[in-house]
């Protein structure tokens, strides 16, 4: 069973995709209204960093992405929880443009093209600020890249068939195997219209969440709740103070002067009959704490 933030997820990406194709026939285009802009671009709207998540460019893509997300986005969710789950899958993406966005800025200044109004595509010349709006990115790869770290990071050992080629092998290879793959692809300059760098964004993000809450659930399974709490130091000192007090306060049992116990008195075989028949009717959790102390009186 697919749980609700990953299901919501998938209907949203399909609603937004099925936006697209209907808006095409109305000339239309979400992706263009949607997608992430280069910063530089007269269209940009920060509001795109979120928007541009939704988007994607045809069924192969949405297919793939939304494929990633049921098959490993269901099984962190399990694990986060909700609430936690959909915090993840947006900040993945959001660092995943930025990383985009960084790298385009690179290139942008790297290029000089600050220095030009007007690109020469070969067959025409056109405006600066027409060339920088094709630099779109769109789709929900960078939130799938960092579902993909979490779960090779919390189940580094599980087996995993890849579809090409279908052989398993264990999540942290795989994992491994596709960033390699991604960082090859991206410092190569392929020239191709993949966001790789959007990719390794979010693959990063993901790996510095998941590092971030497994530091949580360590503190929380030590019996500490503050940062501060967890710090080795203070963790001494207070092992030290505690120690101190504890030696004191066995030292002052020891000089106490011996006081034999008092005797108790025997319980009647009609109260504890009484006790009895009160737990059958009311349950254990009804009885006075003296009720209690006569029940295991020796």
């Amino acid at each position: 069973m697919t749980p609700p933030v990953t299901k919501n997820l998938i209907i949203i990406n399909g609603i937004f995709f099925l936006a697209l194709i209907v808006g095409e026939r109305w000339s239309i285009d979400l992706n263009h209204l949607l997608g992430l802009h280069f910063i530089m671009a007269p269209n940009f709207n920060p509001l795109q960093l979120l928007t541009y998540m939704f988007m994607h460019a045809n069924i192969s893509h949405i297919v793939f992405n939304m494929f990633s997300l049921w098959m490993f986005g269901r099984i962190i969710e399990s694990v986060l929880g909700g609430k936690k789950f959909i915090l993840f899958y947006i900040v993945c993406g959001v660092i995943a443009g930025l990383s985009q966005e960084l790298v385009q800025l690179i290139s942008y200044y790297a290029q000089g093209l600050d220095n030009y109004e007007m690109v020469n595509l070969g067959i025409s010349m056109i405006p600066m600020s027409q060339y920088l709006s094709t630099w779109t990115t769109i789709g929900a790869s960078g939130c799938c890249y960092g579902i993909l770290i979490a779960y090779g990071m919390l189940f580094p050992n599980e087996r995993v068939l890849l579809l090409i080629p279908p052989i398993p092998m264990k999540a942290k290879y795989m994992v491994v195997g596709f960033i390699a793959l991604e960082l090859i692809v991206a410092l190569g300059a392929s020239g191709d219209s993949i966001a790789h760098f959007a990719h390794l964004g979010g693959a990063a993000a993901g790996w510095f969440l998941i590092k971030l809450y497994k530091k949580q659930e360590q503190r929380h399974s030590s019996g500490f709740t503050t940062w501060e709490e967890y710090e080795p130091k203070k963790k001494n000192v207070a092992k030290k103070i505690y120690s101190f007090f504890h030696h004191k306060k066995s030292i002052n049992k020891q000089n106490r002067a011996y006081a034999p116990p008092k005797k108790q008195e025997e319980v009647s075989v009609e109260e504890l009959n009484r006790i009895l028949k009160k737990i059958k009717h009311s349950g254990y959790e009804s009885l006075t704490p003296d009720e209690k102390e006569k029940l295991f009186r020796k």
